[in-house]
């Protein structure tokens, strides 16, 4: 464990990184940024200090190619305290290939179910994957992960020194007011975030529901869903205020995915007093969970969720929410890493 009261240099290792939009990115911008505010000297190296190629079914993404030798060069001239291993693509796996290496000790996190992904985009059994993903992590001191319903299940997996990870809302950003004037018939279910298969959109767009659906987002996924959904109102991404009002605006925010690690869209639906509808899978069911009041509900039947949580109490949505703090899991994340020469 670091020394709590000491200034420490941070070196994060990410294949998830801007210009990408998505939680993993937002996560580790946001903590970054905590981390200096609280003392310490931050680097985080990604996709984009390296040549890349795009990722196959998915050309947002960026892959470094070949990254090993110019990354431990960079690991080497940062001088870290401490090294954390965010994912498991090709700069993860530098990064992990250098710390064995050199015995250096390192920390990972489980961001992505890279093995529900694979086998949604080419049909692969997951088993081996997450044989694989097991032995990446494997090798580091710990891995951190967002839920505890997750916890249990890498453990049921054989994953080994799990440390719990929350997460948190930038709730001067995301608020109740103002609200987008949707113009369109109430009421308004809403869907935000990456339009791509592991997403399960589809299973929001094909509900029986009254009212509008609204899609907000970009990604692989969003011509095929705008002709197949042509009665559905698809905005593309949207960032700051006018992603915080999309949110206000709406009446109930759907989260179909039955993949996500956690579901950061889920603290910030709730932060601006919008309840959630979801199945009751790892993210959704621990998010919602022990609120003071109804901020929305989980089913296996989606539709039926999405109809309860229009019933929901909007300020407990926003009461909820406020439980969860950027700074806290900042000094989570910090509390999990530990010195690179512990394992030397």
């Amino acid at each position: 464990m670091l020394r709590p009261a000491a200034s420490h240099r941070i070196l994060i290792v990410s294949d998830a990184w801007r210009p990408q939009v998505n939680g993993v990115v937002r996560t580790l911008a946001t903590i970054a940024a905590e981390l200096a505010a609280m003392g310490h000297v931050v680097e985080v190296i990604g996709p984009d200090r390296f040549r890349t190629i795009p990722c196959p079914t998915y050309p947002d993404i960026a892959l470094s190619l070949l990254p090993a030798r110019r990354l431990a060069r960079m690991i080497e001239a940062f001088r870290p305290d401490a090294l954390h291993i965010a994912t498991e693509g090709p700069l993860g796996l530098a990064a992990r290939r250098w710390a064995r290496r050199t015995g250096f000790a390192f920390t990972t996190a489980f961001h992505t179910r890279f093995a529900e992904y694979i086998q949604a985009r080419t049909g692969l059994p997951v088993r081996p994957i997450y044989a694989w993903m097991r032995r990446f992590h494997g090798a580091g001191m710990g891995t951190m992960v967002a839920t505890e319903s997750l916890r249990q299940e890498l453990a049921g997996r054989g994953f080994r020194n799990i440390r719990p990870w929350s997460r948190g809302v930038d709730l001067s950003l995301f608020r109740p007011e103002p609200r987008e004037n949707w113009a369109l018939p109430r009421p308004i279910f809403l869907y935000v975030g990456r339009v791509a298969v592991e997403k399960n959109i589809s299973a929001f767009l094909d509900l029986d529901l009254p009212g509008s659906k609204v899609v907000v987002g970009g990604g692989p996924q969003l011509a095929a869903l705008q002709r197949s959904y042509p009665d559905a109102h698809f905005t593309g991404p949207r960032h700051g205020e006018a992603l915080a009002r999309a949110y206000a605006g709406a009446d109930v925010f759907v989260f179909p995915s039955r993949t996500d690690t956690f579901g950061l869209v889920i603290l910030e639906a709730l932060a601006c007093g919008t309840p959630v509808a979801a199945y009751p899978v790892t993210g959704p069911k621990d998010v919602l969970a022990g609120a003071a009041g109804p901020i929305g509900a989980v089913h296996e039947d989606l539709r039926q969720a999405a109809l309860q949580a229009l019933h929901a109490d909007r300020a407990a949505c926003r009461i909820h929410a406020e439980g969860y703090s950027w700074r806290a899991c900042a000094e989570m994340f910090l509390s999990h890493l530990v010195p690179i020469d512990e394992a030397a």
